[in-house]
């Protein structure tokens, strides 16, 4: 095999590596331990994943509430009283970064921003 070709097949090895590493890092390292529990915007809990063991926190807003499970260092929507679930179905919080809402009752589990003060550009 000559120069060319080595150099075209080690820049394409090298390139699907880094590839699938930064997919991994996209979608399942961790972004950080530390979540916030937001309930009609104000945080009404911060925790550290890495301590938690088991634990269930019942959220209360205008009559309806929310309970939220902690296990093994994850963090799910387990029983909620809003119409379409949908923060039940989004399933357990991920690295991806993308929160668990209930738009309904006003409550947001997402990963704690390292550092600023927590505005990002949606908030605008």
């Amino acid at each position: 095999m000559n120069k060319k070709k080595m150099l075209v097949w080690s820049a394409a090895i090298l390139f699907a590596v880094s590839g699938a590493v930064s997919a991994y890092i996209l979608f399942f390292a961790p972004h950080g331990e530390l979540v916030e529990i937001v309930s009609d915007g104000q945080v009404l809990y911060t925790l550290d994943l890495s301590k938690e063991k088991k634990r269930e926190i019942t959220i209360e807003y205008q009559g309806r509430k929310n309970i939220i499970a902690v296990e093994n260092g994850d963090i799910y929507m387990k029983e909620a009283d809003c119409p379409d679930h949908i923060c039940i179905n989004t399933g357990r919080l991920r690295s991806s970064g993308v929160p668990i809402v209930c738009l309904p009752n006003r409550l947001i589990i997402r990963y704690k921003n390292s550092g600023g003060d927590g505005i990002d550009a949606a908030a605008g």
